[in-house]
């Protein structure tokens, strides 16, 4: 019995766990899809790898909650990022990671 409850210590992963996880963080997505005010299927687009009756659950739970205790919109003050963005990020990012290592790898060639 001792050995069975120590899996997740040994880095087996639990089905059950992760499917539970899946779902509470889709929730949570829908959730706050709606506290900032977005519509259902934008939510769904910006989220493409949630399951959409988690995303749908969660938006609708905190639909009804902002309208019992009267709670506005908030809305982003970030834009939503889009495709070109995204690449042009990972590409900055990229390229300023290759600096830094040719910078540490020229200073440990001076020592």
């Amino acid at each position: 019995m001792l050995l069975l409850s120590a899996c997740d210590r040994l880095g087996i992963a639990d089905p059950a766990k992760e499917a539970a996880q899946k779902e509470s963080d889709a929730r949570a997505t829908g959730s706050a899809c709606r506290h900032a005010g977005r519509a259902i299927e934008d939510c769904y687009s910006l989220n493409p790898d949630a399951a959409r009756a988690s995303i749908f659950a969660g938006w609708k739970e905190m639909n009804d909650y902002m309208r019992e205790n009267k709670i506005e919109v908030v809305k982003p003050e970030l834009p939503p990022r889009t495709e070109a963005a995204e690449d042009a990020a990972s590409e900055s990012a990229s390229a300023s990671a290759s600096e830094s290592a040719s910078s540490s790898a020229s200073a440990k060639s001076k020592k």
